[in-house]
């Protein structure tokens, strides 16, 4: 087996904060794996996946381009959104066309693999699952939330997640990209619908747990209400503990930049604030903290910082 031409990154999530990272880091002569997660029921990938039987393809759809090495006017053909027309609505062009390609090919993986062709994608794209999964919460309450865009409005504290059904087979080249992995970052993204359902495949998490390589939790900027209310960093780390039943971190990076108190206000009408970096307590449970100003503040909406982000994963790379 020949020896590794870059150094390998493996990177687990979904939703919005997955692709701002992706962005940065595929500057660099890293090899990128990214896993996503397949639990999204809402919008149109929500349509798709009720409608045809498909694993919800947005998350995957937003990674594809984020990662593509194209025209950006192919990019933003692939990232249109129908605003009108009657069952074109809300979708996107990229949803269509991935689930086109799956029904060409007689499989989502297969179709995520000639996308990337199509697209000239920079690394990996994998599906944490070939097949949708359902994401439940169970709360303080006791009661049960069904589904993923459900969960972050049933006005209850989460008290654990889980998937359905409990057969779930990850893809076996995504249990080899870990195990390959010179690193294995975990967000950024929503804790409880963004990147625990990646965890909670089973054979993923176990995985992770047991892989050689360094880990480092990208924490969330600010909390998100319906999930990390009042959520501090080391909140987020133990219930990542507690769902994977392994303390399986190294590091954890954490916004020390100030947040403007204009967006600070505006994040407050959504019950969201930033997370406090309790040092200490990240210590005790023997991660190394890194500290830095990595956010930006594109149209006051806060956005990990892809260039700061980026620089300093590539940086652990060179120090493992």
């Amino acid at each position: 087996m020949s020896a590794k031409l870059y150094p390998k990154i493996v990177i687990i999530g979904g939703g919005t904060g997955l692709p701002v990272l992706l962005r940065g880091l595929k500057q660099y002569a890293v090899d990128i794996t990214a896993i996503v997660t397949v639990a999204d029921d809402g919008g149109s990938s929500g349509r798709l996946r009720d409608e045809l039987d498909i694993p919800p393809p947005g998350d995957i759809r937003n990674v594809l381009a984020a990662l593509s090495d194209v025209e950006p006017l192919i990019v933003e053909l692939f990232q249109h959104r129908f605003e009108n027309g009657n069952g074109l609505s809300g979708h996107s062009v990229g949803n269509l066309i991935l689930a086109a390609m799956t029904s060409i090919t007689g499989d989502f993986v297969k179709a995520i693999r000639e996308m990337s062709k199509v697209l000239n994608v920079r690394g990996k794209v994998l599906p944490a699952a070939n097949k949708s999964v359902v994401l439940h919460a169970e709360m303080e309450d006791g009661t049960i939330v069904s589904g993923e865009s459900k969960i972050p409005y049933s006005g209850k504290k989460i008290k654990k997640v889980f998937l359905t059904p409990e057969q779930i087979e990850p893809l076996e080249e995504a249990l080899h990209e870990i195990r390959c992995a010179d690193l294995i970052v975990i967000g950024p993204g929503s804790l409880y619908t963004s990147i625990l359902p990646n965890l909670l495949v089973p054979k993923i998490g176990q995985e992770v747990c047991g892989a050689k390589a360094k880990k480092i939790y990208i924490c969330n900027v600010m909390t998100q209400a319906g999930e990390t209310l009042h959520y501090t960093a080391s909140d987020h780390v133990k219930a990542l503990y507690d769902h994977m039943e392994c303390a399986f971190l190294d590091m954890i990076l954490v916004n020390s930049g100030h947040i403007p108190k204009d967006i600070q206000q505006r994040y407050a009408e959504e019950l969201s604030e930033p997370v406090k970096e309790d040092v200490e307590k990240l210590e005790e449970l023997g991660l190394t903290v890194i500290r830095e100003h990595i956010v930006s503040y594109e149209d006051r909406v806060i956005r990990h910082d892809t260039k700061k982000v980026a620089a300093l994963l590539v940086s652990l790379l060179k120090t493992r």
